[in-house]
């Protein structure tokens, strides 16, 4: 009778757990989180969500990517180089045209950015990640046959939190990080600026993506969006990152447009608690 009843609580024990583990297997929650960080001390002037866990960076890696370029010559000004579409290049429509540094960051060129890490080589790249300590430093590639050194920061191997991007732009802001002072200059002069109410002037990147599955296929109903930067009043400057993995599509524009737009709306009344 005790090994029936002991069967029986183990076997309704099952049944709860497998229960449990199907109903929030299929009720993920969305992920965000918005940090924002005081450039001279370093300090949190707002952090709110889940800002310590590292995803793919995507396009917010067109800014480390442009002090790479900038410091090894490969990237000269804000023109320079100018490089023609190749037909090898793929791509949607809207990239289908010649591309300089400005271009690059303000319309988020894929192909351009694969053909600066392509021009650094592996060994020059990576050693740029390692000094930068830019997020896992994980570029072994991988995830759904990702190359390591043109898809590595493309939903593959290197991931970085929201916590991580704002500490890494507070080093390159301060000098802190292992490039040139026209690389710094050069980076800042390219980054997309965007006028935010009460006289903030912001200058950022956004990225969009999605996650994996358990099976390393992209899942297209959970959409990741960043949008990383840094904002400016009067002599002071602060630093952001905003985060949000959803769980609907967004099939008119990319999650990183809501995204960049929502932190841009907000930041002024954010901006009163500083």
């Amino acid at each position: 009778m005790a090994f029936r009843n002991s069967f029986l609580l183990a076997f309704s024990l099952g049944i709860i757990v497998t229960f449990l583990d199907c109903t929030s297997a299929g009720a993920a929650d969305p992920i965000r989180c918005t940090v924002i960080i005081d450039e001279d001390s370093g300090d949190a002037l707002y952090r709110q969500g889940t800002c310590d866990q590292g995803f793919y960076p995507q396009s917010t890696f067109k800014l480390p990517l442009a002090m790479m370029g900038y410091d090894a010559g490969i990237l000269t000004d804000a023109q320079n180089p100018r490089w023609k579409y190749q037909a090898k290049f793929g791509g949607p429509e809207r990239v289908k045209k010649d591309v300089d540094p400005v271009i690059w960051e303000k319309d988020s060129i894929v192909w351009y950015s694969q053909e600066v890490a392509r021009k650094l080589g592996k060994p020059k790249f990576a050693d740029y990640i390692q000094r930068f300590g830019y997020g896992n430093r994980d570029v072994s590639g991988g995830p759904g046959n990702t190359d390591g050194l043109t898809e590595s920061w493309l939903m593959s191997s290197l991931k970085i939190s929201a916590d991580e991007q704002v500490r890494f732009l507070r080093r390159f802001l301060n000098g802190g990080l292992p490039i040139s002072e026209h690389a710094v200059d050069m980076t800042l002069a390219i980054v997309p600026h965007f006028e935010a109410g009460d006289g903030w002037d912001i200058q950022g990147k956004t990225g969009s993506g999605w996650l994996r599955d358990k099976a390393g296929k992209v899942d297209y109903d959970r959409p990741l969006g960043w949008f990383v930067g840094w904002a400016m009043k009067d002599e002071r400057r602060v630093i952001f990152a905003r985060l949000l993995v959803d769980t609907k599509r967004y099939p008119n524009e990319p999650i990183s447009f809501v995204v960049r737009d929502g932190l841009i709306k907000d930041f002024p009344k954010l901006a009163e608690g500083f």
